[in-house]
């Protein structure tokens, strides 16, 4: 691995652009992040990582589809994890109140088997931390799935997040233009990864006026027993722009979307995660797939 840029505020969130294989056509980027509120990594570290080079998804709102190179190795992901913890020799991983690995940077992290084998390994690299799974739940991957129930054992946490975004069907397989699986597969799915006591599975919609987004929908499938659902405001990418959508221009606008959606999943027995974040990270340029593209223009 080469680090080809590193920017961005450590205080927030650091992105990490590396080239892989000795060839500018692998590039991937993973980010460092403290929580604002917090402020201390000891108390609340997130590390986001790519498993894939580019993505084959090609959501229309994200920076990270387009020139697909295929998956990273086991040792290609875990240099990520390695490489932001060597930053900060100070501080032990093991030693954080809370540690949370994020497959959901560049890439379907359910497209690739390796990813398996680094959560077998981030057990041992250090056993107090919290893998996140964010999915569309491609379709063909049921083997994928049904070993990640095994390795979910593993840890004393673990979160899953399905990235549902919409719930109009045309509308969801425009937005994500990939085979899915179906919603009686999430929602069975979802409740068999629930464990009793531990956190529900989180139901992800990225919210924007075009998007088509039902409470009403979403109950028909999904038990507020075991699913949360997490609204978070478009963010802004070249590719969303490209594609005729929109993203919250400023924070009033992020949180008057975020507030009026949560009121229909609330009415409806839903505990509501309403994610905001820092707007500052858009211009850091924090989202998916924006350090490499941003990269890439500026060798043409």
């Amino acid at each position: 691995m080469e680090i080809l840029s590193h920017t961005g505020r450590p205080d927030l969130a650091q992105i990490f652009v590396a080239k892989m294989r000795d060839n500018a056509d692998f590039m991937v980027e993973f980010v460092d992040a403290c929580d604002p509120t917090v402020g201390d990594r000891r108390r609340k570290w997130v590390i986001v990582i790519s498993t894939q080079f580019g993505c084959p998804v090609k959501c229309l709102m994200c920076d990270a589809g387009g020139a697909f190179k295929g998956n990273l190795t086991f040792q290609e992901i875990s240099s990520q994890v390695e490489t932001v913890v060597a930053a900060h020799g100070d501080i032990d991983p093991g030693q954080c109140d809370k540690l949370k690995i994020q497959f959901a940077r560049m890439g379907e992290p359910s497209l690739n088997d390796a990813v398996l084998e680094v959560l077998a390994w981030l057990k041992d690299f250090c056993p107090t931390v919290i893998p996140c799974i964010a999915t569309i739940t491609p379709a063909g991957r049921e083997a994928w799935f049904a070993e990640l129930l095994k390795i979910r054992d593993c840890f004393r946490d673990f979160q899953l997040q399905l990235s549902v975004n919409s719930t109009d069907d045309a509308y969801r397989d425009k937005l994500m233009p990939y085979p899915k699986m179906s919603w009686e597969w999430m929602a069975e799915y979802g409740r068999e990864f629930h464990r009793k006591g531990q956190r529900t599975v989180c139901l992800n919609f990225a919210l924007s006026p075009e998007i088509p987004v039902s409470a009403a929908a979403t109950r028909e499938y999904f038990d507020p027993e075991h699913f949360v659902v997490k609204l978070t405001p478009l963010n802004p990418t070249t590719t969303a722009e490209e594609n005729g959508m929109s993203p919250a221009d400023n924070r009033a606008d992020a949180e008057c979307r975020v507030a009026c959606k949560a009121e229909e999943f609330l009415r409806l027995g839903f505990s509501v995660i309403e994610s905001i974040g820092d707007m500052e990270e858009n211009l850091i340029g924090s989202n998916c797939g924006q350090a490499v593209r941003k990269l890439r223009l500026a060798s043409w």
